[in-house]
């Protein structure tokens, strides 16, 4: 009987995933499992984007099922046509215990590594949104935070030796640990209700897929151009957006050097793309491109549909080496978001295959359970299932799986947990991360602790405090 209950545990907690890494125990998920502690978007959703933002429309509706009609520029703006300042104030506390092992319990033979840590942040962050006219807005928001975060600044030095002749160039980064950062800095501008004009420091996001951002090609990380640091945070980017019939086209440029550390971009750190969409009653679709000089230009293409009261997403990637010998790779998923009982279901179902190069990474966007970082994706084919059930009881009690597997890789990722609230602003979430298949895949790799050590069996228990309040005044 005791094998028996050893064999159903096994069975629910045979799951795979990060258990902590970085420097912060509270940046334990590499992979969004914020998609899971919070209710998961549906397919027809669009990728998060920074505050309201008056972009040109996408036709783009919340129910693709029902008939989209076409946007009218002016409901779009019709936001900032009141002139006044509105003020945002949030805070979170957050505290985490993982205790992991380096092997599983069902493998224990007295020679196993054991570790655990307890980690605490404090976070606040106050935002101002300063209306200016019917065509000006202007955003920016500050983030007070202990632990602080990390920051990068890079300095060169060009110095030549009186004796020898010999120009030496040395490039020092340091770190340093601000309490007060930045979080966004921009500008809103509308030219006549035809353009929409955004610049500064925000976040953008393409693509469809929660699961593998093969298709958020604005995320990829460039090589290093020589004496620069293209990697060292978030992205300064200027965009237009122009509403065309029953879709948009958006132009941009970007750069990911650190302008908040006094580097100033030049050309080959600065990337260039553009994405245009059609939102049909059927069917949306964008189709998009980025390039920068020093890695390879990548295209997509991806499509939403709403059959059968069930989300369907199709993405495609192409890839081509013009910085070496030109050769093609490519990438494409097909995944369905289906809810159920009343809504309290949630299920999520994707297919994907990477043919990428294993060195292409990625950036991550910060969130509240990681920071910003890179990472790269599983390699071949690939399997992801979400599963989110919500009571209809006190305390707003939900249960939670989330599978990831890599058939090529032998690498299984799967995280059964439950999450509840029992007071208000309150958050208590509780996790088993395990990551199991081949040590050599990416799963296993992944699954580090603070001190960079492997540990694909750990626990999780998660509890937050976080509210927010917003005042504004117009005119």
């Amino acid at each position: 009987m005791k094998k028996f209950f050893i064999f159903q545990a096994i069975l629910f907690f045979a799951v795979s995933f990060t258990a902590a890494q970085e420097a912060d125990l509270i940046d334990i998920p590499k992979d969004d499992i914020d998609l899971i502690f919070g209710d998961p978007p549906t397919v027809s959703e669009e990728p998060a984007e920074t505050k309201e933002e008056p972009k040109a429309p996408e036709a783009k509706q919340p129910a693709p099922a029902q008939p989209k009609q076409p946007a009218q520029p002016a409901s779009v703006i019709r936001d900032v046509r009141r002139r006044g300042l509105e003020f945002t104030g949030s805070y979170l506390f957050r505290g985490a215990i993982n205790p992991g092992w380096n092997i599983y319990p069902w493998d224990f033979d007295g020679s196993e590594e054991f570790s655990w840590a307890i980690a605490l942040k404090m976070r606040g962050t106050i935002g101002l949104n300063a209306r200016i006219s019917e065509s000006f807005r202007v955003y920016n928001s500050f983030r007070f935070e202990m632990p602080a975060g990390t920051s990068s600044s890079l300095s060169t030095t060009i110095s030549t030796n009186p004796n020898t002749g010999v120009t030496t160039v040395t490039v020092r980064e340091s770190t340093y640990n601000p309490v007060f950062s930045f979080v966004d800095f921009y500008l809103d501008y509308n030219f006549y209700d035809k353009v929409f004009l955004r610049a500064g420091r925000f976040s953008q996001s393409w693509g469809v897929s929660r699961n593998f951002a093969f298709s958020n090609i604005l995320a990829r990380i460039p090589q290093t151009v020589e004496g620069r640091n293209s990697r060292s945070g978030p992205s300064y980017i200027v965009k237009f957006d122009i509403p065309i019939g029953v879709g948009g086209l958006q132009l941009l440029a970007m750069t990911r050097v650190n302008i908040a550390g006094n580097i100033t971009p030049i050309r080959e750190d600065i990337g260039y793309g553009g994405k245009y969409n059609l939102a049909f009653n059927w069917a949306d679709f964008d189709l998009g491109f980025y390039w920068q000089e020093g890695m390879a230009a990548r295209g997509f293409l991806s499509v939403k549909t709403n059959q059968w009261n069930t989300d369907f997403y199709n993405e495609w990637l192409a890839v081509i080496n013009t910085q070496s010998d030109n050769s093609f790779e490519y990438g494409f998923n097909l995944g369905f978001t289906k809810r159920l009982l009343k809504n309290r279901f949630d299920i999520n179902g994707e297919f994907f295959y990477n043919n990428e190069d294993v060195r292409n990474e990625y950036f991550m966007q910060e969130t509240e359970f990681r920071v910003e970082g890179t990472s790269r994706l599983p390699l071949g084919a690939n399997l992801a299932l979400n599963l989110n059930y919500r009571f209809d009881a006190k305390m707003n009690p939900r249960v939670f799986a989330r599978f990831r597997y890599s058939v090529t890789e032998d690498s299984i990722n799967l995280v059964p947990g439950f999450r509840f609230t029992p007071f208000t602003n309150l958050n208590v979430y509780l996790a088993v991360p395990v990551a199991l298949g081949s040590k050599d895949g990416f799963y296993y790799k992944d699954s580090k602790n603070v001190l960079q050590e492997i540990r694909p069996f750990s626990f999780l228990l998660y509890v937050t405090f976080s509210g927010s309040i917003r005042v504004s005044q117009y005119y």
